[in-house]
């Protein structure tokens, strides 16, 4: 089946919004576990889970218990894929956007 450009920007804005919420139950997953796995406060938890995503790993917060490590390494496989997913789809969309610019639409004709 062949896609119109008229179905094309909202099949993107959609895979956008599928790919955002997955990013965001990705690093809400990760509060909630290293919040009850390491007892980390909620702030720390989230700042874990953003700066391990990120792999920026400032080494300032670590995972002490080994279900903790374990759990740690599945998210950096798991979360960091759909980080760098999310970061490319989201710079492809915005790099169309610049090359390919839409059309402008037909001056409407006044009424009488």
């Amino acid at each position: 089946m062949i896609q119109n450009d008229e179905m094309r920007p909202s099949f993107n804005r959609h895979v956008y919004r599928i790919l955002l919420g997955i990013l965001l139950l990705t690093i809400v997953a990760g509060t909630v576990i290293f919040h009850l796995v390491e007892h980390f406060s909620w702030l720390d938890a989230y700042y874990f889970s953003v700066i391990t995503l990120a792999t920026v790993g400032y080494g300032d917060l670590v995972p002490h218990t080994s279900l903790g490590k374990v759990l740690t390494t599945l998210y950096i496989f798991i979360g960091v894929g759909v980080f760098t997913t999310f970061i490319s789809y989201a710079l492809r969309r915005r790099a169309q956007k610049f090359t390919n610019p839409s059309k402008p639409q037909p001056a409407s004709k006044p009424k009488r």
